[in-house]
């Protein structure tokens, strides 16, 4: 599965709070929390991100909460991954849950600068910064977390296992 986007770039610690300020935590659809993602860390994000973009960051992405709404609102913009040097564990797993890959790759980060072009290769582990022509190598996603991405998500990945399992069963 390969994604490939313009780069937006922030440093370290962007934690849940950056991502998405607590003051619309009673937001819960992806769409509502995306018109304000990122909105005190870079007030024209929203403006500025286009489907499949992509958000490289420092260390310690995702900090802070536990909550979902984080990557939902990335997801919600159009950010098809983000690549950072690490990932606070809990986001991790919650942008895992919701389909939004998430690779780290501290070469990459230090090697790619804001508006560059990526293109990543999520089966290989390939990470091409397309404007400047460089490689760097990630580790690849193992192919049960590849179909779970593309199927959107964990909820909608069981949906699917479960809709095959009842036409198997249905014959």
């Amino acid at each position: 599965m390969k994604l490939k986007g313009k780069v937006h770039k922030y440093g370290a610690n962007v934690d849940t709070d950056a991502i998405v300020p607590a003051r619309h935590l009673n937001l819960s659809e992806a769409a509502d929390l995306a018109k304000h993602c990122m909105e005190d860390l870079d007030a024209d994000f929203v403006k500025k991100v286009r489907p499949g973009d992509i958000i490289v960051a420092g260390t310690n992405f995702g900090s802070g909460s536990s909550r979902e709404h984080a990557p939902l609102a990335i997801k919600g913009c159009g950010i098809s991954a983000v690549v950072a040097k690490s990932f606070a564990r809990i986001f991790y797993r919650n942008a895992m849950n919701i389909g939004l890959p998430i690779v780290e790759c501290p070469e990459a980060v230090d090697g790619t600068r804001p508006g560059e072009i990526l293109e990543i290769d999520l089966d290989s582990g390939v990470i091409t910064n397309v404007t400047r022509k460089r490689t760097y190598r990630s580790k690849p996603f193992p192919p049960f977390m590849v179909e779970l991405i593309r199927d959107g998500g964990l909820i909608e990945h069981t949906k699917k296992r479960l809709a095959k399992t009842k036409r198997r069963a249905s014959r």
